[in-house]
């Protein structure tokens, strides 16, 4: 739902004009980051202080959301087209045709390859495997598509993807790597977490050193100690994790690791949840918690201040002008411009942002406390429930869990955070700031009452977010995974295992036609 035409137009292999163009083209692809140019960006953020980027898929996807296209151009993003939609032109047989119409307008297309035989087609698939980290690029997968256009009609489309065309996805890549030291993060909400540091080792397309490890249960299950010879791959294409520890390979006197009695950060006595594996610091003062809360309160999906990452945070926390999120909402441009790498200009955006977010609402606010088990969904939630902050507060445990979605454990966690003193205080200064209280959250009516929605596949006409919020704003909530209480999945092309999961249990599957035309 985003406009980013004038961000497009910075990318550098987009053809800014077509020769002999048709009257009408519509051409589909995919902007991306190349793995030369994701390592030269996170080299710089590294000298420059800034929180490296994850990967370049979130990069690339970060780049083009940007507010100055400016700051795109200068992140050296490409496209790669893959399918050409509609055209008013010359009247194509096949597919490769298409792509090298595209390619003869100026267009970088995906490579590819016509075969006559599945078997040839198989180990294309494989020989791709094998070598997709010698590409430029990440690639998780390759696609078959019948060529013939006239077939594709033929064969047409279920409810979630095409029948002319099928996804293999590769298993994710695995390498060896020796565990140099493992070392404990604390995070805003005071958990304890294990990470391990390695050899530097090439991964799906980066250089990983490190690795988290979850909790001391999973350092238990995984008996992995400092020397030993691990097994790592990237959850999800994207986050380090280790699948296995190689014992023959142990060293000889390596001793098992346990989790610390005490923060490392602030020395204050660590607990274990009652109801999980996590261990928490007790200290509500921890610097540690303090940095990750104001950076958390900043974040896009809370108060959305732009300008103000960790590092920032770093810097105003240790300069003395900042200790608590409320304190952002009193600081001046004049004693920001100081702070190194600051300057008086990025100063002055910094602030204005900041006073931009005073008017976020209720959802947002919410959202940015980090009270626990209160995420987006939470906190959307009660803001189409309480008016304003002060409703919020001043309800009851049982009014609270009245709610749908709002069970006691989280309750619990709202009422206790209102209760402390330190949250007291600070929405004081929230409120005398001229943070707005109010809810920005309403219901156009309640026809999904009672229904939960799960979206699954790439969706055409809405980003994930904005089906989701369009599901809520009719009464309805939308969830990650398919159970006996899901009312419809919502299928989009490339649908996965969510989609079988719905088959098995006779959940309803909805096009996006369909839901369309269920929210007219």
């Amino acid at each position: 739902g985003e406009d980013v035409t004038e961000n497009l137009r910075t990318v550098r292999s987009v053809p800014l004009r077509i020769e002999n163009a048709p009257e009408r083209l519509i051409v589909r692809g995919e902007v991306y980051m190349s793995k030369a140019v994701f390592e030269e960006l996170n080299r710089e953020r590294e000298i420059n202080g800034e929180p490296l980027l994850a990967n370049p898929r979130n990069a690339a996807a970060g780049s083009m959301r940007q507010l100055d296209p400016k700051v795109a151009a200068s992140r050296k993003l490409d496209i790669i087209c893959f399918n050409m939609q509609y055209t008013s032109g010359t009247p194509y047989e096949t597919h490769a045709e298409t792509l090298d119409a595209m390619r003869d307008m100026g267009f970088p297309v995906i490579p590819y390859k016509v075969y006559d035989s599945l078997r040839d087609c198989v180990e294309r698939i494989e020989w791709l495997g094998e070598n997709r980290g010698d590409l430029p690029y990440d690639m998780d997968g390759a696609v078959i598509k019948i060529n013939s256009l006239s077939q594709r009609r033929d064969l047409g489309s279920t409810a979630k993807a095409p029948r002319w065309a099928v996804a293999f996805k590769y298993p994710p890549e695995k390498k060896e790597s020796r565990v140099l030291d493992i070392v404990v993060q604390v995070g805003r909400t005071g958990v304890l977490t294990p990470k391990v540091i390695v050899e530097p080792v090439r991964l799906a397309g980066t250089t990983v050193s490190a690795a988290t490890l979850h909790n001391q249960d999973n350092i238990d299950r995984l008996d992995i100690r400092i020397g030993d010879t691990v097994v790592l791959q990237k959850a999800g294409e994207i986050i380090p994790e280790v699948v296995s520890v190689n014992h023959a390979r142990r060293q000889e006197g390596s001793v098992p690791f346990k989790m610390p009695q005490f923060c490392p950060e602030c020395g204050s006595p660590v607990v274990r949840d009652e109801d999980g594996a996590a261990l928490r610091c007790t200290s509500p003062e921890c610097p540690a918690q303090r940095l990750r809360n104001i950076a958390h309160f900043a974040s896009r999906e809370a108060m959305d201040i732009e300008g103000l990452g960790i590092s920032v945070c770093e810097s105003l926390i240790n300069s003395g002008l900042v200790q608590n999120f409320a304190d952002l909402y009193y600081l001046e441009a004049q004693s920001v411009s100081m702070l190194d790498r600051m300057g008086e200009k990025s100063a002055q955006n910094l602030i204005a942002s900041i006073e931009k977010s005073k008017e976020a609402g209720l959802a947002r606010l919410l959202c940015a406390f980090g009270i626990r088990q209160v995420g987006q969904k939470a906190a959307k939630t009660l803001a189409m429930h309480f008016p304003d902050l002060d409703a919020v507060m001043a309800a009851g445990s049982e009014e609270l869990t009245a709610i749908p979605d709002i069970g006691s454990i989280t309750a619990g966690f709202i009422t206790e955070w209102f209760s402390l003193e330190q949250s007291k205080h600070q929405i004081r200064l929230l409120r005398e700031a001229g943070v707005s209280f109010e809810s920005r959250e309403e219901l156009l009516d309640n026809r999904f009452a009672g229904k939960t929605f799960v979206l699954t596949g790439t969706l055409s006409h809405y980003t994930r977010d904005e089906a989701s919020a369009i599901i809520e704003k009719y009464g309805g909530k939308s969830s990650g995974s398919v159970s006996k209480k899901t009312s419809y999945v919502l299928a989009g092309e490339n649908a996965g295992s969510k989609l079988t999961k719905a088959g098995e249990l006779g959940i309803p599957v909805i096009s996006e036609e369909e839901f369309a035309e269920m929210i007219q």
